[in-house]
């Protein structure tokens, strides 16, 4: 999810750690100023982080949305990355990156291509579940980056580790390739793995998926995506926001106005679309110095083509014991027109097609109808995140994350976290200045790959230079012309 592309005005006031409010032009959500006394070139242990993080984020006690106010954070408590290196579709989708503190990545790269390998309709929509799942597997601070001559950064994997990456700045946008082995095993049925177009056998063998996202919207703060996989016929696509609440114990985080998931359509059944809801997730561990993510809400996943609709409950933790990330489901033929049900226990018997249950971090099983023996839909353990390839520095513009951040992430990464925050302050300010411009010269900014900043029905549209953007990403040409357009 993405986090609010926030400004910092600078305030160098040692004497009072308090963030102070300052005016912005109508319209606008507040800004707050973190005080210089946050900054340090001292390294901080995760201890100290969570101390200094904890004291800006008591001044938001009873806000309303955290994620509407602009406010930065030093860069000491930063993940060396771009938001939108790591702004996935679902990216959870899930867990949620927060506007103040976490992420998991999802990478769709795991089972993607196989999403429409089934002949079967149930076949399918659990493909679809079993990508749903992997999606929340957490890469590294940039979730594993690879250049094209191979120099993999961040090479370390971590699975559920929260951490807070750069706020986006409008116009800024990512690119991406996955090379995926195309050797996800059949759930159910008769399954053929070939192209969308050419019914060339694709058996283990690579298959391309594409990544391109742009922050589209800064108030509110709104990012598109969209993955396409054309040998296989695939796309997924959404927009990216949320909404957080501080509560002074933990920070509650859910989609945003603008977030009504992610949509996945099949070409060659089709264009079967499917419609993957967000639940709401919780990072708690703020007092005690040790952060956890938990998911306790209901989702949603529907196909109106084959009348097939799950409702996945992610169950409440017990105050007392282990951690247990528990999930359980119920995978159901449903009337788009009519039905309305938000529970389990509400879905008649003789609708059900299959249950599901497990742990979402773990393994997760189904079973069929009138069986009693469960099936392995997916075993997230000995999964990791398929390395992101990336053009080189030399063919990213300007506004392309990588490059927009270079100096913030060398700072930081050389532990020069003062002159990281001075150099972001300098970036934030820039933006500042050209939002000022558009506004003396009534300016509307539009985004440059996808139509529009938002949609009513949350499904973007890509532009012609979007298309033409995923098409070069297709055929490993890394090269674009610098847009006309006035953002990042």
């Amino acid at each position: 999810m993405n986090p609010s592309s926030q400004d910092l005005s600078p305030n160098n006031d040692r004497r009072s750690p308090a963030p102070s409010a300052t005016s912005t032009a109508s319209g606008e959500a507040p800004t707050v100023s973190i005080p210089g006394a946050y900054v340090s070139d001292k390294t901080p242990d995760d201890s100290s982080k969570l101390r200094t993080l904890l004291s800006i984020l008591r001044k938001f006690i009873g806000v309303a949305d955290i994620a509407s106010v602009r406010f930065s954070l030093p860069a000491q408590l930063l993940e060396p990355t771009p938001n939108l290196v790591l702004d996935l579709p679902g990216s959870t989708r899930n867990l949620y990156k927060v506007g103040v503190v976490v992420h998991a990545v999802c990478t769709p790269a795991h089972r993607e291509p196989s999403i429409g390998d089934s002949e079967d309709g149930l076949g399918r929509m659990l493909a679809v579940l079993r990508f749903w799942f992997t999606k929340d597997l957490v890469g590294g601070s940039d979730g594993g980056c690879m250049a094209p001559d191979g120099n993999k950064e961040m090479q370390k994997y971590v699975k559920g580790k929260p951490c807070k990456p750069y706020n986006s700045t409008l116009g800024e946008f990512f690119r991406c390739n996955w090379e995926v082995e195309d050797d996800a095993p059949p759930i159910l049925g008769e399954a053929k793995k070939v192209t969308a177009t050419t019914s060339t056998d694709t058996t283990n063998q690579t298959v391309r998926v594409s990544f391109l996202t742009e922050q589209t919207s800064h108030h509110p703060p709104v990012s598109a995506f969209w993955v396409d996989c054309p040998v296989k016929g695939i796309t997924a696509r959404g927009f990216d926001q949320l909404s957080a609440k501080f509560t002074g114990t933990s920070i509650r985080v859910t989609p945003g106005a603008h977030n009504l998931g992610i949509f996945i359509t099949i070409a060659s059944r089709d264009n079967e679309e499917y419609q993957l809801t967000h639940p709401a997730a919780h990072l708690g561990g703020l007092i005690r110095g040790s952060l956890s993510v938990t998911v306790a809400d209901t989702c949603f996943v529907t196909c109106p083509k084959t009348r097939t609709k799950v409702i996945l409950q992610y169950l409440e933790e017990s105050w007392l014991g282990k951690t247990q990330n528990k999930v359980i489901g119920v995978i159901y033929t449903y009337d788009p027109q009519t039905d309305n049900r938000t529970r389990i226990k509400d879905v008649p018997e003789s609708d059900v097609l299959a249950r599901v249950e497990g742990c979402w971090t773990d393994q997760v099983l189904y079973t069929e109808a009138g069986s009693k023996d469960p099936q392995l839909l997916v075993d997230l353990k000995p999964l990791f995140p398929t390395p992101k390839i990336v053009p080189p520095s030399a063919s990213q513009l300007p506004n392309e994350s990588q490059r927009f951040w270079a100096g913030v992430t060398s700072a930081i990464l050389n532990k020069q976290f003062s002159q990281a925050t001075k150099v972001k302050q300098e970036l934030e300010e820039r933006q500042r200045e050209k939002a000022a411009e558009r506004a003396e010269r009534h300016e509307t900014f539009k985004p440059r790959f996808f139509e529009h900043a938002v949609t009513a029905d949350g499904r973007p549209e890509l532009t012609e230079e979007g298309r033409r953007a995923l098409k070069g990403l297709q055929a490993e040409d890394w090269h674009l012309e610098e847009g006309a357009g006035i953002g990042a």
